[in-house]
């Protein structure tokens, strides 16, 4: 089992900050996973993304299964290497894929049969063969397999949805054990899901039931899916105190800076979103006073940088003025500026409020950080810019 420690709790709050060992490293903990979907954070580099010193990257199972392919990745030295980032990686299962690619899947007992969205070619994952392709990646975590359930849907309609992914997550856990014991190289930690859309009692249940088993860490899923805020702070503080204190916690694809700091106030450790690349690809921008939108005109002639508080090397060498214009032009440097600006912010975000947990005064952040983001909100057209889903 991946050692993992509390080292600091807030006073105020149910905030922590802990570190998790990893084959490839310690992961110091609340911490934000940027996306490498298939095999690359989009618009940055690996030698960019070592100078941000993310503490654990993510990338998807079912995107890479259908290319380069698993058989490529491993001859070509396993995904750290594809994606030349030495450190801590985890990698999803596909189960968020239930959901996104509904039209395209076909569902049972035994698994998941997809249907290529590249060449139509048919793809079954199980929950043991979802474990095997992550151990031949050679990731620090895998996740199991699970069926990520659609907003709303009713208890009744979602318990044996749920059922299933427990009696799969119990078998993607023999599986590992068993790669594990049989001498093979990986020794990488299996993450469980929990599930249960937003009904308490589902929740519950599905904890209880992951919490007799060994996993190395476990996971909020089925969250992020089109339920409104208010419903998803309310299930986030509902879920996390159901999973065990002495293993990580995950929210899975929650990504605005006011879930995230929420949710860490809940005692949620590890978070991963496409929110920062991906609305960087849309010319919307996160900074500390609020979020801004770089090709709206009133940019046009603004001197300024982003961020203020930011050091990254966009906001130290490049005005709001000039980035609108390199965007509006359709530069691709635009998109790799916004994006070195976006990470830099995810991740300093999380810093802080790691340096705060530590000092006991988590709670005093989070209301100044809030604060501050809502200050400078001048930019109408900055709603609704982005999607906290991969």
């Amino acid at each position: 089992m991946l050692p993992f420690e509390v080292v600091s709790r807030d006073s105020g709050s149910a905030a922590r900050a802990a570190e998790l060992s990893t084959p490839h490293g310690v992961v110091r903990t609340p911490a934000f996973m940027p996306v490498g979907t298939a095999g690359t954070v989009k618009g940055i580099t690996g030698w960019e993304l070592e100078r941000l010193q993310p503490e654990i990257i993510l990338a998807n199972t079912y995107h890479l299964v259908l290319r380069p392919g698993v058989d490529r990745i491993e001859a070509l030295g396993g995904l750290h290497r594809v994606m030349a980032w030495d450190g801590p990686i985890l990698t999803d299962s596909g189960g968020y894929q239930v959901f996104s690619l509904a039209a395209r899947r076909r569902l049972d007992e035994s698994g998941v049969v997809f249907r290529s969205h590249l060449d139509g070619s048919s793809h079954r994952l199980t929950p043991e063969s979802v474990v095997e392709v992550q151990s031949r990646f050679g990731v620090d975590v895998a996740m199991v397999l699970d069926e990520c359930l659609p907003y709303p849907v009713a208890p009744a309609a979602a318990r044996p949805s749920v059922e299933r992914s427990v009696r799969w997550a119990i078998r993607g856990l023999e599986r590992a054990e068993g790669l594990r014991g049989a001498g093979t190289d990986w020794r990488g930690g299996l993450f469980a899901i929990q599930q249960g859309a937003v009904d308490a009692d589902l929740r519950g249940w599905c904890s209880e039931e992951l919490k007799q088993h060994p996993f190395d860490g476990f996971a909020i899923g089925g969250l992020a899916v089109g339920e409104p805020r208010p419903v998803l702070h309310r299930a986030v503080a509902t879920c996390a105190p159901l999973l065990p204190e002495t293993r990580p916690r995950y929210l899975m694809g929650v990504g605005y800076p006011e879930d995230l700091l929420q949710a860490v106030s809940c005692g949620v450790d590890l978070f991963d979103c496409v929110l920062p690349t991906r609305s960087a690809r849309t010319g919307k921008v996160f900074t500390s006073r609020g979020d801004l939108v770089i090709k709206n005109a009133r940019y046009a002639d603004d001197p300024r940088p982003l961020d203020p508080d930011c050091s990254c090397p966009t906001c130290e060498r490049y005005s709001r003025a000039v980035l609108r214009h390199l965007f509006v032009a359709r530069e691709v440097t635009s998109v790799v500026l916004l994006t070195v600006h976006n990470l830099t912010y995810f991740l300093a975000l999380m810093r802080g409020a790691r340096e705060a947990i530590m000092a006991r005064r988590y709670s005093e952040f989070r209301t100044r950080s809030e604060a501050l983001r809502r200050s400078d909100r001048r930019d109408p057209a900055a709603a609704g810019e982005g999607d906290s889903r991969a």
